[in-house]
Formats: structure tokens, sequence, C-alpha cells
């Protein structure tokens, strides 16, 4: 027997290799049907799809012969990946001084044809073989050459798709990686923030109560700027702790009913302004996160009861059951949002011109529809109207 060479590439062949990931995988449908295919044009008992790793040829795919792996240095899969641009055909190894006495050869499973496709990849290293195997002699036609060929050819679309696949989730895991460690930097420094900003506005307000006589107009002017600035940089704050909150916080089901959660909200929130709700078809118990749509709801109502001005808000909140969905229709009196905001809105920090909103709570309303497979959109009015209309659709949690 004469042993095999090691090709010249062989540390970047192995590097190519390992980015697939393949090796001491599971067996696949779709590699399994290529060997039974390839074994039944080129009229084979067996067909292999072999893997040439450091010391051994690992089967992905082994149609008719009951084992995953062999040693290297006897298989003839290791002499066929030395010629990567043709097919390495042995006709009868019994006449082969390469082969005569291989292990594989004078015991089972007594191979004496074979024929391998190189399975090259597609930074052009040869990582193994479709191959063909007989326990006679015989020859291949050229229509079943090249129906070899087409099949490796397959067979490297597969582990191109898998190597491709390995590496979006590979990515995927970073990004979620950086997210998680940027959502936990940006809830720290909002907490930190959070405190001094608080104490900056309750020493405002100490000042314009105990000493606004002692002011004139321009430091009442600069007191009021204070005053407003450190209210707007607190609910800036309150609303970046809400959305990581909200987006990494953990998707818990629950049962409850719809009207008696609006309630709920409108009891413990203390809003300065006038309003009411009208709920549409709302007495429905549901099953979802609980804790999800009280912060959805929550940002929809305070939004509608804050930026409706000195006149009274109207707000009406509808709910629809579709086949797979729970449609809610969310009305308000408000001063509407232009068209060319409709998308903008749910970026985060975008906001509307000469508007006093952070720019956070609709992101987080977004954001949170995502995490529950739903979406929220704003409706073009169906007449000209002030208002806003919102169409939300969640999905519908059987069991």
């Amino acid at each position: 027997m004469i042993s095999h060479n090691i090709p010249l590439n062989e540390t970047e062949r192995l590097k190519s290799l390992n980015k697939y990931n393949i090796l001491d995988t599971l067996p696949e449908e779709d590699f399994d049907a290529i060997t039974k295919i390839a074994a039944s044009i080129c009229k084979t008992p067996i067909s292999l799809v072999s893997i040439i790793d450091k010391n051994r040829q690992w089967f992905k795919s082994h149609h008719g012969l009951n084992t995953t792996e062999t040693p290297r240095d006897i298989s003839f899969c290791s002499h066929s990946i030395l010629t990567p641009d043709e097919l390495f055909i042995v006709n009868d190894a019994t006449k082969d001084k390469r082969f005569y006495n291989n292990p594989l050869t004078i015991n089972n499973p007594n191979v004496i044809f074979y024929a391998g496709a190189p399975l090259n990849s597609s930074d052009g290293y040869c990582l193994g073989t479709l191959c063909v195997i007989d326990i006679t002699p015989r020859k291949l036609n050229k229509n079943q050459k090249e129906n070899l060929k087409l099949l490796a050819k397959q067979v490297v679309n597969l582990l191109e798709l898998r190597r491709k696949n390995v590496e979006l989730l590979q990515a995927n895991d970073e990004v979620l990686r950086l997210n998680k460690q940027l959502s936990a930097f940006a809830y720290k420094l909002s907490h930190d923030i959070k405190t001094p900003i608080s104490g900056i506005k309750h020493l405002s307000e100490i000042i314009q109560e105990d000493y606004a006589l002692a002011l004139d107009s321009k430091g009442k002017s600069w007191l009021a700027l204070i005053s407003s600035s450190s209210t707007y940089l607190y609910s800036l704050v309150e609303g970046m702790l809400n959305f990581t909150k909200a987006t990494n916080a953990e998707i818990v089901f629950e049962t409850f009913n719809f009207e008696n959660l609006l309630e709920q909200i409108k009891s413990s929130c203390n809003w300065q302004h006038t309003y009411i709700i009208n709920y549409i078809n709302c007495n429905i118990t549901l099953k979802q996160s609980r804790i999800a749509f009280i912060q959805i709801f929550q940002n929809l109502l305070s939004n509608s009861i804050k930026f409706v001005g000195e006149s009274q808000s109207i707000i009406s909140i509808t709910l629809e059951i579709e086949s797979k969905f729970y449609k809610i229709i969310y009305k308000d009196n408000g001063p509407g949002i232009d068209k060319k905001y409709h998308e903008k809105v749910f970026e985060l920090f975008e906001t509307l011109e000469k508007s006093s909103s952070t720019g956070i709570g609709l992101p987080t309303v977004s954001d949170l529809l995502r995490r529950l497979g739903g979406s929220i959109k704003i409706e073009s009015p169906k007449e000209k109207k002030s208002g806003i209309e919102f169409c939300i659709k969640i999905p519908i949690i059987k069991g």
C-alpha cells in the first residue's frame, strides 16, 4: 500500500474546513438524498459524502455503509483530494499498487471500485469527496461521471449554505451581546443621572416658592428655563429607563380583562388634563403579556392627554378579533401627526417639529409590539380632522 501525500495547503485547508462546523454533526436528509441518488446513477451499493479531517475521513452521509469514519492514512479519499480539479477513479483496486493491500480493500467493506468527485469550497480548498464504491471492478460511463460531478457541486452548495447560516448565527449572537451591553450601559447611565436631575428640578421649585420676590424678571426667566430644562431631562431619562426595561424584559403571557387593565392604568396615572376614554368591545379576556400591555397603553394614553393642549382629551379604544390577531383601533382628538412623520415617529429619539416629546414613547410601544409578534401603524384619516388613529395588531395566544 502506498500512503497518500499531504496537500501543500493542508494547514489552510483545515482552517477552511473548520469554518463549516460540519464535523460530527447529525445526519441530514439533504445529504442522504444526494448519496442515494449518486449510488443509483452509478449503480453502486455504496456512496459517501466524505470529509477529510486531520487524521480521519468522516462521513456526513454514508449510503450502504454502516460506519461514520475511517483512519485518513488508509482512505481512498485522501488520494482524491490531491487532484481537486478532476475525478479520482480506481477501476480495480486489486490491480492498483496504491491499494491492492489496503485494509479497506482486503477487508470489509472490500473497496474494489472507487470514484470520487472533489468537494471544493468557495475559497478553493478541497474538503473531501462525494464518492461511489463497489465491491467488484467496474467503470463509469461519461454520463455517470458528469452526474457525479454535478451532485458533488450540490453537496458543496449545502455546505456553503450551512457555513453562511453558522456565520449569520454567530453575527446575530454578537449583535445580541453588544445590544445587551449597550442596554445595560444606558440603564446605568440613565439611573445615575436621574438623581442629580431630580435634585436640580426640586431645588428650582424651592427657589421659585421661597425667593420669587427677590428675583428680577431676568432671574425669573433663567429660573423658569432651568425648571423646564430639568423637567425635560427628567422625562428623557425616565423614558430611557422605561425603554431599556421594555426591550430587555422577559415576555410572560397572562390572562387578563382588557378593559379592566385600561381602567387600572387610568387609576395609577396622575394626568393633569381632563380626558374621556370610550371603550368599544374592550370587555374581553385576553391571553398576552400583561406588563407589555400596560407599558404600551400607558405610553399611548399619556401622549394623547399630554399633547391635546388646553382642550379636553377624547380617546376611543376599539377591540376587534380577527382570525389570528387582535386588532385594536386607538383614536384621539389631539393635534395629530403629519403624514411625513408616520414612520419616523417609531424611531428612537425622532421628534416632531416644535414638540416637547423625548422621542422615546412610541419607539418603546413599537419595540414591545415587535417582541410580541405584533405591529403598530398610523392610519391616514378618512376625512380632514384633527387627531391620531393607530392600528395595532397583536397575535392571539391560544391555550
